[in-house]
């Protein structure tokens, strides 16, 4: 199981469009250790896009 911070450093970049950014940022602050169901989603969709999901 990857850490919700290895997941995002996967995808994060200087080409990101500004919402992808801010959501991943967003994400990378929470205080706890695992996502929501909507938050798993919208972090698998981007890393679909970014072709960096599993």
């Amino acid at each position: 199981m990857q850490l919700i911070s290895d997941r995002i450093s996967r995808v994060y970049s200087d080409s990101l469009e500004e919402t992808v950014e801010s959501l991943l940022q967003s994400l990378g602050k929470l205080n706890r250790p695992y996502l929501t169901a909507i938050e798993e989603k919208l972090l698998g969709l981007i890393e679909r896009e970014y072709g960096v999901g599993d």
